[in-house]
């Protein structure tokens, strides 16, 4: 059993997305001996690199799910070509306007009802909303990727987060909605505004993060299916752009099921932004710093466009997974794979893991 992970290049200038195409099973066999999934579609242009992709090196057509992980426009907007040129049996994404019941009591303004609540999210998240409705169209099979959600329930690629009730709580927070939203949430778009304000001259120290527990992330990428895919004794870990939150709801998921498949792959969430990791929650996933020289055979992989720093990706973020023994890689906007037991690729050369930066400049 092998795999094949492709992070589709996206964002050539500064503007960073996730497109991930995946292939598992017998990869020397018969498409009928395989699965074949895809999450997140990048802007619109990325989703015909995706379906190019798949056609071209996956040698099919076929796409056994489709995985919006949240309704971000760098996320979802390519997977409405996606449904357009590939034959998908599964399109999994979460539908808020679905899960309004009750919500309309937690504002102080009371001519909001449910029923508005629900169209306002329909209409602020327009993107998802047509995807669902083209897919619909299109026979294609709707799953909410909520925890425990596995495909063709078989455990091999299942859903670690979010829960049901955890997103409906998140939903409050989203943009557009009212503007009673919690302190909380005001609080940190306040804090969002001041990023890159402030230049820093960062001396590092091996084995020492220059990252933080608190959770600044919006509602939105916290609200982010978080999504574990098994093969062969491996285990590879999908976050989209989930925060420490939602990442230590995931990582309560790992602890409990526990079955001794070893960490090979995780994705950096939301693209090496310092704002979704800290020490306790990399100690979790990933474990702790090591000795410099030694490895864990983990590889980590960012999504980033050609131009995306210093913000895409964080230099503190990507010395945080290398001096925990994992080899850290940007794509910047280059098409870029991870595979076990599958045949090379003619004309494809090995990507330099990301050196340990020992003095950087950072902003915030």
């Amino acid at each position: 059993m092998g795999y094949q992970v492709d992070f589709i290049g996206v964002g050539q200038e500064s503007k960073s997305g996730d497109a991930i195409a995946i292939r598992w099973g017998n990869l020397f066999g018969l498409r009928e001996q395989q699965r074949v999934v895809v999450i997140d579609g990048g802007f619109r242009d990325s989703g015909h690199d995706i379906s190019n992709h798949i056609k071209n090196y996956y040698g099919t057509d076929l796409v056994d799910a489709v995985v919006s992980t949240h309704a971000d426009q760098d996320h979802i907007n390519g997977l409405d070509v996606v449904l357009d040129e590939l034959r998908v049996r599964e399109l999994w994404i979460h539908k808020p306007w679905e899960h309004n019941q009750g919500l309309a009591g937690r504002f102080a303004d009371g001519r909001v009802t449910d029923h508005s609540l629900g169209e306002r999210l329909r209409e602020n998240l327009d993107a998802a909303s047509e995807l669902v409705g083209k897919a619909a169209r299109l026979n294609i099979h709707i799953v909410e990727p909520f925890t425990g959600i596995s495909l063709h329930n078989n455990g091999e690629f299942v859903v670690l987060g979010p829960t049901a009730n955890y997103y409906e709580s998140l939903i409050l927070g989203f943009d557009g909605m009212p503007a009673t939203r919690s302190a909380m949430h005001e609080a940190l778009m306040g804090l969002a505004g001041t990023v890159g304000r402030t230049l820093r001259q960062i001396v590092s120290t091996w084995g020492s993060d220059d990252l933080d527990d608190e959770d600044t992330t919006s509602a939105e990428n916290n609200s982010s299916a978080i999504t574990q895919l098994t093969v062969d004794g491996r285990r590879l870990l999908f976050t989209g752009d989930a925060g420490l939150t939602a990442l230590s709801h995931a990582a309560d998921q790992l602890a409990w099921r526990a079955d001794g498949a070893g960490l090979r792959f995780v994705q950096i969430p939301h693209h090496g932004s310092r704002r979704n990791l800290g020490p306790t929650i990399l100690n979790r996933l990933v474990g702790g710093p090591l000795p410099q020289g030694q490895s864990r055979s983990v590889t980590a992989m960012a999504s980033t466009s050609k131009r995306g720093e210093p913000k895409h990706p964080r230099k503190a973020v990507m010395n945080a997974f290398t001096h925990r023994g994992v080899d850290a890689i940007a794509t910047r906007g280059r098409t870029t794979y991870h595979s076990h037991d599958a045949a090379a690729r003619a004309d494809w050369t090995t990507v330099s893991s990301e050196p340990y930066h020992w003095e950087y400049e950072d902003v915030e």
